[in-house]
């Protein structure tokens, strides 16, 4: 104020003396021109910087505008660093709101903000998907009128949100299982979280089908060898129908002891989800160890062919890759009737990849149950299986084993011919 204020009587005093000066040598009207013309010089400056800073605010460049001279310098540079100034604060508070929008984007999880009368503020593109909205379209629309299940309904009237909510059939397709919780916050505001959880009960169905099938699996020889346990216990019986209860008792036992040894198997398999190790493994001497259990579990009812087309190593490991081998070879025995071939053969296909397959002469398998013999204690024919002694875990060990391998398990039938079954391995697990 007082750099201005100085200025102001310099200037009128400079105009005084111009005006004396002008009166006497020209006379009055002379004087009273000078004096005008004199101060309407800096007012015609200011308009000229006031038409500037207007056109600069018009095009938002304030801070970049030239400065001229004198007090409007002084002016328009402190109107420059408060611009400056305000412009990086906006910009700051943009770039921390853009990041919470792309963390809230980011998230598995739906994320829905409702307001006091819990319409919709705001939703993430997984909220969205979740149940069928678009934000643009459905911003501030009443959240009860797009989600109108009875369940939901009665959980937002009811404003208790301690424990969440279980909606089911939801989705696009009505496939997912969505686990919701309000959260309060803010001025008598909602947050609506939202959890896919078609997993874990999908996965929480399986555990409790495995814990049932496992109960029956076991049930089935328990109930046998109990059954002849009594009968030895009560019955007074010759020797040699006494040693074929024996017998049977046995074959019940070593049942459950290969379910045990398959359970644990797998077990450990699903426990241990990282590659498996690259030891080189000699294909040859694998199809030797297969060749002898397999004639010793077919005991001369079927013909087989064992053939190396490509001499290599196998890098993995070799207790897992002989399980597995040794699995789809006793399958195929298992279901080949006597008399039946098997054929055994491990080669490298044009890719350089290693494939192991094995080809029976069976009944097949008809196209709906494919897909699904993997699973376990999946069997196409359930009682053929267990006369054969199958726990009905083999080609779940089977998958695993190749999953830990990189490696594809390939399944190929027609019904009345017999079937394939392939592990095809990478060409970076085959060593010369």
């Amino acid at each position: 104020m007082i750099s201005a204020l100085s200025r102001f009587i310099f200037l009128i005093c400079v105009a005084l003396i111009v005006a004396f000066i002008t009166l006497y040598n020209w006379g009055a009207q002379w004087a009273i021109f000078a004096s005008v013309l004199l101060i309407s010089i800096p007012l015609v400056y200011s308009y000229i910087n006031l038409a500037r800073l207007q056109k600069a605010i018009q095009t938002d460049s304030v801070e970049s505008m030239s400065l001229p001279s004198g007090f409007w310098e002084e002016v328009l540079f402190r109107l420059q660093r408060l611009v400056k100034s305000l412009k990086q604060r906006m910009r700051s508070i943009e770039q921390q709101h853009d990041r919470f929008i792309e963390a809230f984007q980011a998230s598995p999880n739906g994320i829905l903000m409702l307001d006091e009368n819990d319409q919709i503020e705001w939703c993430n593109a997984i909220a969205e998907r979740f149940f069928g909205l678009n934000f643009k379209r459905d911003v501030l629309q009443r959240i009860n009128f797009l989600i109108r299940r009875p369940e939901f309904i009665q959980y937002i009237n009811k404003h208790n949100f301690e424990e969440p909510l279980l909606l089911e059939r939801m989705g696009p397709n009505g496939s997912l299982s969505l686990l919701l919780q309000l959260f309060p916050f803010g001025n008598q505001r909602h947050l609506l979280l939202v959890q896919n959880v078609t997993d874990l009960q999908k996965t929480d169905a399986m555990r409790r089908d495995f814990v049932a099938n496992v109960s029956h699996e076991m049930r089935t020889p328990i109930t046998v060898l109990m059954g002849f346990l009594e009968t030895v216990q009560t019955l007074d019986l010759e020797k040699s129908q006494r040693d074929q209860y024996f017998d049977m008792m046995m074959s019940q036992a070593q049942r459950m002891k290969s379910l045990v040894e398959d359970l644990l198997t797998l077990a450990n398999l699903e426990a241990n989800s990282l590659p498996a190790a690259t030891n080189g493994v000699n294909v040859e001497t694998l199809m030797a160890l297969l060749r002898n259990d397999a004639e010793a579990l077919s005991k001369g009812k079927h013909s087989f062919s064992f053939k190396v087309l490509d001499p290599s190593f196998l890098l993995g490991d070799e207790r897992e890759i002989l399980s597995a081998f040794s699995n789809l070879v006793s399958n195929a025995i298992r279901y080949t009737p006597d008399t039946g071939a098997i054929d055994v053969t491990w080669r490298l296909n044009a890719d350089g990849q290693g494939e192991f397959s094995v080809t029976d002469s069976g009944p097949g398998i008809a196209s709906e149950h494919i897909s699904r013999l993997t699973e376990r204690f999946y069997r196409v024919d359930r009682s053929r299986s267990r006369d054969t002694g199958g726990t009905g875990l083999g080609l779940a060990i089977v998958k695993h084993i190749a999953s830990r391998h990189q490696a594809q398990l390939i399944i190929e039938s027609t019904p009345g011919k017999g079937s394939t079954f392939i592990l095809r391995f990478p060409k970076e697990r085959i060593a010369p």
